[in-house]
């Protein structure tokens, strides 16, 4: 439905050339007609999300404009709390109470002119990589991933130019790179969960998932007011004289061909632009997934303890089964997680150091979409279930806490998406914006803003 980028939008509703109103009501429009087979949102509010444009309109008319976000639709997670509405976190373990309060982001977010147009399909507590029962935009039999999944149709289908995602093993970057748009995990603690749903506390990350890097550095903006930086301000610099490493080697592999193709295309793409690409190993990020499993279950199994106990049947059987593994994994094997964590991390770091590098650039997944009813991939010889494919590619950068973007760079032989990532030093969005930026702008795979 919104054609234009962010920033053409907020132009237009502040030259009055249109209104938030109208823009909302093409909104609702769009979703009574599709959402019943693309199933974004979960709570949706037509009443309310009428009333807070009409209120952006009517501050704009008395001359108080809030800035680039004024009277934009934003998408947000139901795991993140918004005044108004429930926040069910995909599960029956959570009443439809509506929340008296906003969370930090969603309070920045509202401080800053954006309108919220629903709480979009989260997977069951935010764990799990198809986000059932949302489907995904390209083809409406696969999934979108997970598990902010909603967020990512909402945006890819053309609801909204961007929308609020967590991320604590991939949840972002991977219905972004299936959906075919634009998904930002920030650093580490950058980004306040305050207010939000944790699955994972040591690793939960919270970011926007828009349709155009621009329109992401918007988003940033808002969500890290506090650090003081314009995430918009490097976005045109280029990227000459720049070094990437280039991983391909596991965990990144095996990938599916058309991913592989894709994936070598971007590189020397970016080669094109003036960057310095060079092969590099880490062998440390290997250990990845046992890192993550090692630390997910035992912080998740703690945080939802008393439901596990008193009302496990309103849990999924697999959900339930990695939260029960956390009450009975024995501490240490917490605790050697942590300290692989560490290793990795370091390992990260050095990689950096001694190669003088920019960024990191990987295949966001190793696979586009996975049909609803399909379990595994099978890469040559091996079968893998497609949320350790989907996850063992992500997770390094959750486990080291530093940035990591994705982009679109591709479709496959089914027209499927295909992402690819961009990981930077700690703190370093900018950067990361920066090459991403670059990549997209000069290719065909980002949504087209006018």
């Amino acid at each position: 439905m919104i054609l234009d980028s962010i920033k053409e939008t907020s132009r237009k509703i502040h030259d009055r050339e249109i209104s938030a109103t109208d823009i909302v009501a093409e909104l609702i429009s769009d979703i009574d007609n599709r959402d019943h087979i693309l199933n974004a949102f979960t709570s949706f509010n037509s009443e309310l999300l009428l009333d807070n444009a009409k209120l952006a309109d009517r501050k704009l008319s008395e001359g108080n404009y809030s800035g680039p976000l004024h009277g934009i639709p934003v998408g947000i997670k139901d795991i993140i709390n918004v005044a108004g509405y429930p926040t069910q976190c995909g599960s029956g373990l959570y009443p439809k109470q509506v929340q008296s309060s906003d969370a930090v982001v969603t309070h920045n977010l509202r401080t800053d002119g954006a309108i919220f147009a629903g709480k979009t399909t989260s997977h069951e507590l935010a764990c799990g990589v198809t986000s059932a029962p949302a489907s995904n935009p390209w083809n409406t039999n696969y999934v979108p991933g997970g598990s902010s999944g909603g967020s990512g149709v909402a945006v890819a289908c053309g609801y909204v130019r961007a929308a609020l995602g967590s991320d604590t093993g991939g949840s972002i970057r991977i219905p972004a790179s299936l959906c075919g748009v634009v998904g930002l995990k920030p650093t580490y603690g950058l980004v306040s969960t305050k207010g939000v749903e944790p699955l994972s506390i040591s690793l939960d990350h919270l970011g926007p998932i828009t349709a155009s890097v621009e329109d992401c550095a918007l988003i940033m903006n808002s969500l890290a007011k506090h650090s003081g930086v314009d995430y918009t301000s490097e976005l045109n610099q280029g990227i000459a004289g720049m070094r990437f490493g280039v991983l391909a080697g596991k965990p990144f592999s095996p990938m599916q061909p058309d991913v592989q193709q894709s994936f070598e295309n971007a590189v020397d793409h970016l080669r094109n632009l003036g960057a310095t690409c060079i092969n590099i190993e880490i062998p440390e990020l290997e250990h990845t997934l046992a890192v993550e499993f090692g630390i997910i279950p035992l912080e998740a199994g703690a945080y939802h303890l008393n439901s596990l106990q008193n009302i496990p049947g309103l849990i999924s059987p697999s959900i339930r089964t990695l939260l029960i593994a956390g009450r009975v994994i024995p501490e240490g094997i917490y605790h050697r997680a942590n300290t692989g964590r560490k290793l990795i991390a370091s390992a990260l770091r050095r990689a950096f150091e001694e190669n003088n590098l920019n960024a990191v650039i990987t295949p966001s997944l190793p696979a586009t979409a996975a049909k609803k009813d399909q379990d595994e991939f099978t890469f040559d010889s091996l079968n893998e279930h497609i949320s350790v494919s989907y996850v063992r590619t992500t997770a390094p950068f959750n486990v080291s806490g530093q940035p990591a973007i994705s982009v679109p760079c591709g479709f496959d032989s089914m027209g499927l998406p295909i992402g690819l990532q961009i990981a930077t030093k700690p703190f370093d969005e900018s950067g990361a914006l920066r090459i991403a930026n670059a990549y997209a702008t000069s290719t065909d795979w980002q949504l087209i803003a006018h």
